[in-house]
């Protein structure tokens, strides 16, 4: 009869916490987008995502590149389809954007932005939706930051005049059904981001 020999090794104190010295607030423009461990800088508008949330913590090229553009347009209505963690929907309403429509299929994405929105003092609508069959609600600025396929079928779908739309290479050129033309693209990291009109 053979045993099996099992090693054990103490795990250092403080174990439970030490993902979040991984996690550090990033400046993007006038924003600083970052974890509620952190304190912002004074003259930043901050965006306090907890990222043990675990939906994107504003540090990704993509989201970057998003807010980039936020802080460009002049704030109107905007849905962010695709919230995930809420990040571009409170610093929109940050930025003075108003209503602010916030939409993910992910019932824990929907619970995040909701934590997330309350944790940074900002009302926004957030509810459930299928993007690809339901009604979507009209808004001055759409904000899509989710996979090249998506965005495209999602193009189409989309109530509004603006807008921008990321997840996918810098390589990817999204085929924009639904009348819409490239105002402005941006890249950063190998990914890209398009803000768009409907012609």
């Amino acid at each position: 009869m053979g045993f099996d020999v099992v090693e054990t090794a103490e795990v250092a104190e403080g174990w439970e916490d030490a993902w979040r010295a991984f996690h550090h607030g990033v400046r993007i423009g006038r924003c600083w987008v970052g974890p509620p461990w952190e304190e912002p800088p004074a003259d930043a508008v901050p965006v306090v995502i907890d990222p043990g949330r675990a939906f994107g913590t504003g540090a990704h090229a993509t989201t970057r590149l998003v807010l980039e553009f936020l802080q460009e347009l002049p704030p109107v209505s905007l849905l962010d389809v695709g919230c995930g963690s809420g990040v571009l929907a409170i610093a929109a309403a940050k930025l003075g954007f108003a209503p602010v429509t916030a939409l993910d299929l992910d019932a824990a994405a929907i619970e995040a932005t909701r934590a997330n929105a309350a944790a940074n003092g900002v009302g926004l609508e957030v509810r459930p939706a299928d993007l690809l069959t339901e009604p979507l609600p009209e808004a001055g600025l759409s904000v899509a930051n989710i996979s090249l396929d998506v965005v495209e079928r999602l193009l189409p779908r989309l109530e509004s005049r603006l807008a921008v739309t990321s997840g996918y290479l810098a390589r990817d050129e999204p085929v924009a059904g639904g009348g819409w033309r490239r105002l402005d693209r941006r890249t950063r990291d190998g990914w890209a981001a398009d803000l768009l009109e409907r012609a």
